[in-house]
């Protein structure tokens, strides 16, 4: 018996949840990332029938996520939306072959910090231009004139009828999301999301509101498969680099979720190399299909786990339902607020900003504090890949500033030695000052040199000790050598010299 029909009623449960979490942010994320409706859809679709069905993590759902909403902007505005699909292919085919080359488990050593200050910017560019979005009014395109021009913005809205109207439809969304959570247990059965955009719905309807609904072209009418002009800017050196970008951040989301998925249940853990595969493949289909490009999300993910499913048919009969919501009733977007999508994804946005985690960062942790926040605001100001960058050339700083710290000690016995113990790791970062406190030594002591609390010592400054035991030496040279030499593992490595002018 296979070992998903013992837990059939469980995952069935369980996919129609996904299903009403993931229906209206698949729509929010698309009409955020400048693209049709259909397509946010479409990728929805394929992370549940084909990425679902692949190996990799058990109970983790796939579809379009908001974290990729700015990059697949920028993309669209750079290259049209018919390049879009040739850079999810190409970025799906990347994952593939990283998955293949068993590089997924690397992107656990990517630091959290960055992670979270990726994570940090993205929220921050979605809550300013969804704002814009929610009041019906144009936004600026760079995340800096985004915020900058919220204030502006306002009292433009103000003096409309029609902002209003919308601003309103959108903070009341926002307000039927916070307030759903304290709904008794049966009825947080059904999301707030979903329960929100109902309303909103229901409410422009009724009511007549001059509001700017979804417009709905056809499902089939917005697949767009790569043709040969569109193949050809694979060429262009800029759209490699959005490739790459893609290829890397969608990695990245989709295992960090993988690793917090697994700490919400007890069954088998997530094969790292696998899933990468397998969202691989989904974003090569998704490209083929010019849709959005698909990662792992969290929202949709704990979801699931809660809902109480078991094995991965939860996930798969999710695209199920969105198939088949695609195939009967698609003329029911018409009818959905775009000032309600805006609400989901501030709300969406706000919750990808860790503020508690920066406060519990900047007591413990300072450096990775200041990582994270120079990582957001990076991408606020000059664009997702770029932001990215700067936060892991930061990072890897960090980390070697860290593990270059020295400690030198001065022991005078009072008489004829001076005994220096170093401790710590000794690179060519620190070889001035260890020559400096060498050299201001008193001339006519004998001096001893303590290796042994040293962890690591690099060419450059083994062959400085010994130049100088040489110099001021000679006899002692050789103890010098032996005590500077790897692996280090002695208890007490010294080495004594006496110093004449």
């Amino acid at each position: 018996m296979p070992r998903s029909l013992p837990f059939l009623r469980q995952d069935l449960a369980a996919s129609l949840v996904v299903f009403l979490v993931a229906l209206p942010l698949c729509i929010g994320v698309a009409v955020a990332s400048g693209v049709p409706a259909e397509l946010g859809l479409i990728t929805g679709i394929v992370g549940g029938l084909v990425t679902g069905l692949m190996r990799g993590s058990s109970l983790q759902v796939s579809g379009p996520a908001a974290g990729l909403t700015v990059l697949v902007l920028e993309a669209v505005r750079s290259f049209g939306l018919a390049a879009l699909g040739v850079i999810v292919l190409a970025a799906g085919l990347l994952q593939i072959a990283m998955g293949l080359l068993r590089w997924g488990r690397w992107f656990r050593a990517i630091s959290l910090s960055v992670v979270e200050g990726m994570l940090a910017g993205i929220g921050l560019v979605i809550i300013a231009g969804q704002l814009y979005s929610a009041a019906g009014v144009p936004a600026p395109d760079s995340g800096v004139d985004k915020l900058t021009g919220l204030p502006g913005a306002l009292v433009e809205a103000l003096g409309s009828r029609t902002a209003l109207l919308s601003l309103a439809v959108g903070t009341g969304t926002v307000l039927v999301i916070l307030g759903w959570r304290r709904m008794p247990s049966r009825a947080r059965a059904v999301p707030g999301a979903l329960v929100a955009v109902l309303l909103a719905s229901l409410a422009t309807a009724v009511f007549g509101l001059p509001v700017e609904t979804v417009r709905v072209s056809g499902v089939l009418e917005a697949v767009h498969l790569p043709g040969p002009e569109a193949l050809s800017s694979l060429a262009d050196p800029a759209l490699l680099g959005t490739v790459l970008a893609f290829a890397l951040i969608a990695s990245a989301e989709s295992l960090f979720s993988a690793a917090a998925v697994d700490r919400l249940h007890s069954g088998p853990r997530t094969q790292y190399d696998r899933e990468l595969v397998a969202q691989g493949a989904g974003n090569t289909l998704c490209g083929l299909l010019g849709a959005l490009p698909l990662t792992a999300v969290i929202v949709r993910s704990s979801a699931n786990v809660e809902a109480g499913a078991r094995t991965k048919a939860s996930r798969v009969l999710h695209g199920a339902w969105l198939l088949l919501f695609v195939a009967l009733l698609p003329a029911v977007l018409a009818y959905v607020p775009l000032a309600a999508l805006a609400g989901i994804l501030v709300h969406a946005g706000w919750k990808l900003i860790p503020f508690k985690g920066v406060l519990t960062l900047w007591r413990r942790h300072r450096g990775e504090a200041l990582v994270l926040v120079a990582t957001a605001a990076s991408i606020v100001a000059v664009g997702m890949f770029e932001g990215v960058l700067i936060g892991l050339v930061l990072s890897v700083g960090k980390a070697a500033w860290e593990s270059s710290q020295l400690r030198i000690d001065h022991t005078d016995d009072g008489r004829d030695t001076v005994r220096v113990r170093l401790q710590g790791t000794v690179t060519f970062l620190r070889l001035p000052q260890i020559l400096d406190s060498l050299e201001a030594l008193p001339s006519d002591r004998r001096v001893t040199l303590d290796l042994s609390g040293v962890h690591h010592l690099d060419h450059a400054c083994r062959a400085a000790l010994e130049t100088w035991a040489e110099r001021h030496t000679g006899a002692d040279a050789e103890a010098v050598r032996a005590a500077t030499a790897p692996p280090l593992r002695e208890d007490a490595t010294a080495a004594s010299a006496t110093r004449s002018s």
